[in-house]
């Protein structure tokens, strides 16, 4: 299952780690996708990324652009500060990968974020 907390694009697609190509380096096959663009809310994306967080464990986290990618930076050091009242501590891996946007390579930020 993905969250698209606002899309890449237009087409209504949701993507699964599962389906990111073999090159990205997946650690966990079934992690949560969550999508941020430059109007995603971070806190809305922290208490998305803590929820995930406490169900899986891991989550993933994919980002286009400067916008998008300081939103996702911020969300996730806010759903520390959420996880750490819990006594739950998270870190978080970023890479590079390559998605597909209407026909068109693009490079997105992959942040995986997992218990610590």
């Amino acid at each position: 299952m993905a969250y698209q907390l606002d899309r890449f694009s237009n087409d209504d697609q949701r993507t699964t780690s599962a389906d990111a190509p073999s090159n990205a380096g997946a650690v966990h096959k079934d992690a949560e996708v969550l999508k941020v663009s430059t109007r995603s809310r971070p806190s809305a994306v922290a208490g998305a990324i803590a929820g995930v967080i406490r169900e899986a464990g891991h989550a993933e986290v994919q980002s286009i652009g400067a916008g998008a990618t300081n939103q996702a930076i911020k969300a996730v050091a806010i759903a520390r500060s959420y996880l750490q009242e819990e006594g739950i501590d998270i870190v978080c891996v970023p890479s590079f990968i390559d998605v597909a946007i209407d026909e068109e390579e693009r490079t997105a930020i992959r942040l995986l974020i997992k218990k610590g």
